[in-house]
C-alpha cells in the first residue's frame, strides 16, 4: 500500500543545494551512503550541493525510494531549425563519446569545431541548456552562433542583461552570482574554456547546479595550479581528446614556429642587471635565515618590509624591460615587411608593450577594458582589411572567433603553455593551403628566455626554429 504524500520524502532546489525534508538519518544513511548530505538544523531537513543531483536521483531509482522529486524545472526544448554543418569524423567521435555519460568534457584543439560540437549536443539533448563562456565577447558570439545554427534566439544572462530563456547564454561571473536562482532551471550546462571554471570562485557556477547532463569544451585543460584535476568533480571526465598533430595540415593549416632572439640595449642591460641584483640581495639575505624562503614569501612581506617593497618594484621593473625592449620592435618592423599584404596578429606581454606598438606601427591596440563596439570595429578591419595588424596583450588568447589571420608574433607572455598553444590557435583556421607562421621574439640571457623554454614544452612548439633578423 502507498503511503499519503504527505509522508513521503520530499526533494527540491533551494539556494544552489538539494534540500530533502522528511527523511530520517538512517534512511539517509542507507539510501545515500557517504554521498554527503549534511543536517541543515534551521530548515529541519538534510542539504547537499545541487551537483549533486544526478547521483542523488540514482541513488532513488536503484533503491526504489519513492520521494516527492520537485527539484526539474526543465523543460524540452526543440530547435525550430537546425542548420548545422554536417559534422566531421572527429566531431561526431566527440559527440559520441560525451553521449556515453552526458558529463564529460570534450578536448580539441583551437579551430577543430568545438562549437560545432556543442551545438549537435544542444540539439539532440532538446533540454533547456545554459551555455557558460569566459568573457561578454564570447557570450555574444555564442547568442549568434546558437540564432545561425540552431534558429533559436537565446536568453542573455550578464552584461546588465538578466533575460533567462530555456536556452540561456551567460558569463562564469555572472554564472556563480545568479546560479542560486537558477541552478534549477537547466537540464544541460555548457562550460566554454571550461578551464577557466576550477577557481576558488567561478567553480559555484557548476557545484550550485543542478543539471545532470554536462559538457566542457577546451583545448587547454592544464592549469598552473594544478586544478584542472577537479574538472572530472565539477563536470565529468575526458571523454574525448584529440591532438594538434591529428588536425594539423587537416582540419587546421600546416605551420610553423620561429623562435627570434634579440638582446637588450647596453643602457637596458646595465638597469636590469642593477634590478637583478637589488631582486637577488634580498632573497639571499632571508634565506640565510630562513632557507625554504620563496618569491611568495617576498611579495607577502611587501606590507611591512620596505626592503621587499623595493625587490618586488625591482623585479617589476626587470620584465617591464624584457617586455618593451627596442630591439624587439626592430624585429617586428622587418616582420610587417616581410609580411606585407598579411593580415597579423601581435601579442604584446604588456598593456604598455602593447601601447607603444600600437604609437609606433599605427595599428588598432585591443586590450581588455575596449568596449565591445570598439573590439567590434578593430575585428572588423582586420577582416576586410582597413587594418592590417592589430596588437593585443591577453585579450585575443582564446575563445573569440578571429579573421584568418596566418602570421602572429608573440613578444612577450607568461611561461604557461596552455598560453602558448592558445595563442597559435589563433591562426590554424584553415584557409585554401595557406601556411601559418607563429614568430617568437625573445629577450636572450633575462628571464624571459626561461619563461619562453616553458611555454614551448608543448608539443605545439616542437620543430621550433631558430632564426636572427
Amino acid at each position: 500500500m502507498t503511503p499519503p504524500d504527505y509522508a513521503l520524502p520530499k526533494l527540491s532546489f533551494s539556494s544552489g543545494t538539494l534540500l530533502l525534508e522528511r527523511c530520517p538519518r538512517q534512511a539517509v544513511e542507507k539510501v545515500f551512503g557517504t554521498l554527503g548530505w549534511m543536517w541543515d538544523a534551521r530548515a529541519g531537513a538534510w542539504r547537499i550541493d545541487a551537483i549533486h543531483y544526478a547521483a542523488v536521483r540514482r541513488r532513488l531509482d536503484e533503491t526504489h525510494l519513492a520521494c516527492e522529486d520537485s527539484v526539474p524545472q526543465w523543460q524540452t526544448v526543440r530547435a525550430p531549425d537546425v542548420k548545422l554543418h554536417s559534422l566531421r569524423p572527429e566531431q561526431r567521435e566527440a559527440v559520441d563519446a560525451w553521449r556515453r555519460s552526458s558529463r564529460a568534457c570534450v578536448v580539441m584543439p583551437t579551430g577543430t569545431g568545438k562549437t560545432e560540437v556543442a551545438l549537435s549536443i544542444i540539439a539532440e539533448a532538446a533540454v533547456s541548456t545554459l551555455v557558460v563562456a569566459p568573457v561578454r565577447d564570447l557570450m555574444y558570439q555564442w547568442h549568434g552562433r546558437i540564432l545561425q545554427g540552431l534558429s533559436y534566439d537565446a536568453g542573455v544572462i550578464g552584461d546588465r542583461v538578466f533575460r533567462v530563456r530555456p536556452v540561456s547564454v551567460t558569463t562564469y561571473e555572472s554564472a556563480y552570482l545568479h546560479m542560486e536562482r537558477l541552478g534549477d532551471r537547466f537540464g544541460l550546462i555548457v562550460f566554454d574554456e571550461c578551464h577557466h571554471l576550477p577557481g576558488p570562485v567561478r567553480r559555484d557556477a557548476a557545484c550550485m547546479c543542478a543539471a545532470p547532463m554536462r559538457l566542457g569544451l577546451t583545448a587547454t585543460p592544464e592549469r598552473s595550479d594544478g586544478r584542472q584535476a577537479d574538472l572530472p568533480e565539477l563536470i565529468g571526465p575526458i571523454a574525448y581528446e584529440m591532438p594538434l598533430s591529428k588536425a594539423r595540415g587537416k582540419t587546421l593549416a600546416e605551420y610553423e614556429v620561429v623562435r627570434i632572439p634579440v638582446y637588450l640595449s647596453p643602457d637596458e642591460q646595465a638597469r636590469y642587471d642593477m634590478l637583478s641584483r637589488i631582486v637577488r640581495k634580498y632573497v639571499i639575505e632571508r634565506t640565510k635565515s630562513n632557507p625554504h624562503f620563496s618569491w611568495e614569501d617576498v611579495c607577502s612581506e611587501t606590507a611591512h618590509e620596505p626592503e621587499a617593497r623595493r625587490a618586488v618594484r625591482a623585479f617589476h621593473a626587470k620584465k617591464a624591460i624584457e617586455d618593451r625592449a627596442a630591439e624587439k620592435l626592430r624585429v617586428l618592423e622587418d616582420l610587417f615587411r616581410l609580411h606585407a599584404g598579411s593580415r597579423t596578429i601581435v601579442f604584446a606581454g604588456s598593456n604598455a608593450m602593447a601601447r607603444e606598438v600600437s604609437r609606433r606601427f599605427l595599428i588598432p591596440c585591443l586590450l581588455n577594458h575596449c568596449g565591445k563596439k570598439e573590439r567590434l570595429d578593430i575585428l572588423t578591419g582586420l577582416e576586410d582589411g582597413s587594418y592590417p595588424a592589430v596588437v593585443a596583450n591577453r585579450v585575443l588568447d582564446e575563445g573569440v572567433d578571429l579573421p584568418a589571420a596566418k602570421v602572429a608574433v608573440v613578444l612577450g607572455g607568461t611561461s604557461s603553455t596552455r598560453q602558448a598553444r592558445q595563442r597559435l590557435g589563433r591562426i590554424l583556421r584553415k584557409s585554401g593551403n595557406a601556411r601559418a607562421t607563429l614568430y617568437e621574439v625573445v629577450c636572450a640571457d633575462t628571464n624571459e628566455d626561461q619563461r619562453s623554454r616553458r611555454r614551448r614544452g608543448s608539443d605545439a612548439y616542437q620543430g621550433t626554429r631558430h632564426r636572427r633578423l
